[in-house]
C-alpha cells in the first residue's frame, strides 16, 4: 500500500491509477492524513480469469508459431505486450 499526497496524486494521477488496476491500493493523503483510498474496480476473481484467459492465448499462439517452425525475437514479444496501448 502506498501513500501519496494529494498534490502529488494531482500531478501523476493516470501513473497511480495504472497502479491501482494492476492491484495495488493507494492511499491519497491531505496534510499527512488519510484522506481516499485508490484500489481497482475489477475483483481480484476478474483479474485472475482475464490473466488465465491472456495466458491461455499467448500458449496456443506459441503452439501455431512452434507448428509453422518459428520461434519469436524479444522486439516481437516486447511489441505483442505492448499492442493496444497508448
Amino acid at each position: 500500500m502506498r501513500h501519496v499526497p494529494l498534490a502529488a496524486f494531482k500531478d501523476r494521477a493516470s501513473e497511480y491509477i495504472a497502479a491501482a488496476e494492476k492491484g495495488e491500493e493507494i492511499i491519497i493523503t491531505r496534510h499527512g492524513r488519510p484522506a481516499a483510498k485508490l484500489t481497482t474496480a475489477i475483483d481480484r476473481e476478474e483479474r485472475q480469469r482475464r490473466a488465465r484467459e491472456a495466458l491461455d492465448r499467448l500458449m496456443e499462439h506459441r503452439e501455431r508459431m512452434r507448428a509453422e517452425g518459428r520461434t519469436a525475437t524479444i522486439e516481437e514479444m516486447i511489441a505483442w505486450k505492448n499492442e493496444g496501448r497508448p
